[in-house]
């Protein structure tokens, strides 16, 4: 068997040593993080104060997962959780149901950073630089090609065009183009 496989734990925790719990889990994901393979982390739990803790790390494949798993720092991972966590069921998936399958939760978190999107004024210049031309070039068209055509309907179908040329094509080339400088985080 090939693929991703995602390792699904049920933890108990104490409520009260939320803040300690979050800090182990982090130091894990880190650790995993500089293994080949790993492809995220996160957890859920039932509700705000449950004690059941849901929790899921990925591997690219059963190989990679294998090394994470018996490696000396997942060990001591693990004995640094002593008094702090009890497992109480572990399931391997494979495929997409890995992610979606229960539990369903009004908690749920990837432990890694959330990149911060760029300001505002940056997003707002890439999509310019390409809905500008590009409304030209479609106000250019609609006014050779169909002239006589009542405004509001000229608008609407150079919208209906432009709309999935913007979405799907354009601005994804755009954000890819200038990533360096939307990302650029100041000093």
């Amino acid at each position: 068997m090939t693929g991703p496989v995602t390792v699904s734990i049920t933890r108990q925790v104490d409520p009260s040593q939320e803040d300690q719990m979050l800090a182990w889990l982090r130091a894990g994901t880190e650790l995993a993080e500089r293994f080949d393979g790993f492809l995220g982390s996160g957890w859920v739990r039932p509700e705000p104060d449950s004690s059941e803790w849901h929790m899921l790390y990925r591997f690219s494949s059963q190989t990679s997962l294998e090394s994470w798993e018996s490696s000396p720092q997942r060990r001591w991972w693990l004995d640094s959780a002593q008094g702090l966590v009890d497992e109480f069921s572990r399931e391997h998936r494979t495929g997409i149901e890995g992610w979606f399958d229960e539990p369903s939760s009004v908690d749920v978190q990837d432990l890694r950073p959330i990149p911060r999107p760029p300001p505002r004024w940056k997003q707002m210049t890439a999509i310019f630089i390409v809905f500008f031309p590009m409304s030209l070039i479609a106000n250019e068209l609609a006014r050779v090609y169909i002239p006589g055509w009542w405004l509001p309907a000229r608008v609407l179908l150079t919208v209906v065009v432009m709309m999935p040329l913007m979405t799907y094509v354009l601005l994804p080339w755009i954000t890819r183009l200038l990533s360096p400088w939307l990302n650029r985080q100041p000093r």
